[in-house]
C-alpha cells in the first residue's frame, strides 16, 4: 500500500512499469492479488461485527445478516477447493483457487470471493470447448464448486449425513454491474448452468450469489467506524484511502504481438487495447 501511494519500499522501474520487462517485484499497477491481499488483510484486523453483516447484504441486496459474534470467524486467501465431481462435467476441470475464503460456525457458512481489478471474470475454462451446452465462466465454476464444498450435492460418499453450510458466493471489483451476476440470482438459470443439477439437495437460502464494488466497502466502513476502536478507525482510513486510490487509477493493460513484416524479417510489435473477461482458467 505504502508502495503503491507513496513510492515508499521501492518502486517499478520504467521498463517494468510499461510492460517491456517481466518484474520479480508483486508489487505492480494491475496485480489483482495485492488489492485482494490489502483488502482482506485490513479488514481482518476489524472487529467482523462492524463490517461483515453489512458487505454481504449489501453484496445481496437483502438483509440475511445480522450483527453477532461471529465464532471461529476465519479469512483465508488464495485457498485451492476440492476438484468438482469429474462425473458430472462434460469436460476436464483443475481444483478452483478462490481468492477469499470467509467461514464462520454460527451456523455454519462459507462465503466465497472472487476479486477482479484489471480483468473481467474469465468466460471459461480450458478444456471447455463449449460443445456441451453448459458454460464454465468463472462465476459459475465458483458457485459449482461452493455448493460442492457446502454439502448441496448428492456423491453417496459420507458415513454420516451433514446439514449443508450455508453459502455466499460473491464478486468484489472497482464497480458493479456484472451481467453473470444478474444471471444467476435467478434460480432457474442457474439450475439449468449446472450439469446434473438433479444431484443437488436445495440450494442455500436466497440470494446467495452478490457483487461489491470499492464504493460500497468505502462507505460501510466509513460509516461503521464510529463504532470502532481508534485503532481500527485508522486501519479503515488507510484502506478506504487505497481503494478510492484504486479506483481512480485503473490499470492500463496492453498486450504486445510480434507481426512479421515480411520473409526473413525480424517482426515488429505493436500495441493492442486489454480485453476484459475472456480469459481461460486451467
Amino acid at each position: 500500500m505504502l508502495t503503491e501511494l507513496l513510492g515508499k519500499g521501492g518502486d517499478l522501474c520504467s521498463h517494468a512499469r510499461s510492460g517491456d520487462v517481466r518484474c520479480p517485484l508483486i508489487v505492480r499497477p494491475t496485480s489483482e492479488d495485492v488489492v485482494t491481499g490489502h483488502v482482506f488483510q485490513a479488514l481482518g484486523c476489524l472487529n467482523p461485527r462492524w463490517w461483515l453483516p453489512d458487505l454481504l447484504n449489501t453484496a445481496l441486496g437483502a438483509d440475511r445478516f445480522r450483527r453477532r459474534v461471529f465464532r471461529d470467524l476465519e479469512i483465508r486467501l488464495w485457498q485451492n477447493q476440492p476438484r468438482y465431481p469429474r462425473g458430472l462435467l462434460p469436460w476436464e476441470e483443475g481444483p478452483t483457487q478462490v481468492d477469499a475464503v470467509i467461514t464462520w460456525e454460527n451456523p455454519a457458512t462459507t462465503v466465497f470471493v472472487e476479486a477482479k481489478y484489471g480483468s473481467g471474470l474469465s468466460a471459461n475454462v480450458s478444456g471447455d470447448d463449449g460443445s456441451s451446452g453448459f458454460p464454465s465462466d468463472q462465476l459459475i465454476r465458483n458457485i459449482r464448486v461452493g455448493l460442492h464444498h457446502a454439502g448441496y450435492l448428492r456423491t453417496g460418499r459420507r458415513l454420516f449425513e451433514q446439514r449443508p453450510r450455508d453459502l455466499v458466493v460473491l464478486v468484489l471489483a472497482p464497480t458493479t454491474g456484472h451481467p453473470l451476476v444478474g444471471r444467476y440470482r435467478d434460480t432457474a438459470r442457474l439450475l439449468s448452468a449446472i450439469p446434473h443439477s438433479d444431484r443437488l439437495d436445495g440450494l442455500p437460502r436466497g440470494p446467495f450469489v452478490g457483487e461489491l464494488g470499492y464504493d460500497d466497502v468505502n462507505a460501510i466502513l466509513r460509516r461503521q467506524s464510529r463504532f470502532m476502536t481508534s485503532a481500527e478507525r485508522r486501519v479503515v482510513r488507510d484502506l478506504t484511502s487505497y481503494l478510492e486510490f484504486k479506483a481512480g487509477n485503473p490499470p492500463s493493460r496492453s498486450t504486445r504481438i510480434a507481426t512479421p513484416t515480411g520473409p526473413g524479417s525480424p517482426p515488429e510489435t505493436r500495441e493492442l487495447p486489454g480485453i476484459s473477461g475472456g480469459g481461460c482458467l486451467d
